[in-house]
C-alpha cells in the first residue's frame, strides 16, 4: 500500500480540477494534462489520477494506458516462452509534479501508486510488461531506480516486467 501524505488524496481525474494551474516546469507533461488527460479519459483510452493536496491543488499525477508491444520488441530473455505476437502491456503514458511541490518525493510517491493501481488491474486484464517512454535523461535515471530497462534498440522506451513488478509488490507489503 502506498502512504500517502497528510491532507492529500489520489482521486481519479475530473473537469473540476484545476488543470491550469498545474506547473511541472516541463510544458509536454503540463500541456498533456491541462487539454488532453481529460478528453482521453472520455474516451476510455486512458486514466488520470491526480494527487490533490489539501487546499485542492494538484500537487502531482499520472496516466495510464493499455496498449500491445510486438513479441520482438522485447529482450530475448523476456520473450522466452512467449507467443510471437502483439503482446499486451500495461503503459505509465505520463506522470508529473508540480513545481511548488517537487523534492518532496512525490513523483516516488506517483510512480508507485502507478504500479500499484497496473498490479492491482494485472489480476483482471494480465500483462506481460510495464513500458514507458521517458521524456529526458533525468525522467530515464529516475524511472531505473525501480528497475526499469531499455528496450533493445529504444534507449528512453524503458520496461518493467510483469513478474518483476509482481515480486516489488510482494516487497512493499511485506516491508
Amino acid at each position: 500500500m502506498v502512504s500517502i501524505p497528510g491532507g492529500h488524496r489520489f482521486e481519479t481525474l475530473r473537469k473540476d480540477h484545476p488543470r491550469a494551474s498545474f506547473s511541472s516546469g516541463t510544458s509536454a507533461v503540463d500541456s498533456w494534462l491541462a487539454a488532453h488527460a481529460l478528453q482521453s479519459q472520455r474516451k476510455h483510452l486512458s486514466v488520470t489520477r491526480v494527487l490533490v493536496d489539501d487546499q485542492g491543488a494538484i500537487a502531482g499525477y499520472f496516466t495510464l494506458a493499455t496498449g500491445q508491444v510486438d513479441f520482438g520488441a522485447l529482450p530475448a530473455e523476456v520473450a522466452k516462452g512467449l507467443p510471437a505476437r502483439a503482446l499486451p502491456v500495461a503503459i505509465v503514458a505520463w506522470l508529473g509534479v508540480d513545481r511548488r511541490h517537487q523534492g518532496r518525493g512525490l513523483g516516488t510517491l506517483a510512480l508507485a501508486q502507478a504500479l500499484a493501481d497496473c498490479h492491482a488491474a494485472g489480476r483482471t486484464f494480465p500483462f506481460v510488461a510495464v513500458i514507458l517512454d521517458c521524456i529526458d535523461e533525468a525522467a530515464k535515471a529516475f524511472y531505473r531506480r525501480w528497475d526499469f530497462r531499455e528496450m533493445p534498440g529504444q534507449p528512453m522506451r524503458l520496461f518493467l516486467t510483469a513478474r518483476l513488478l509482481d515480486a516489488l509488490m510482494e516487497g512493499e507489503r511485506e516491508g
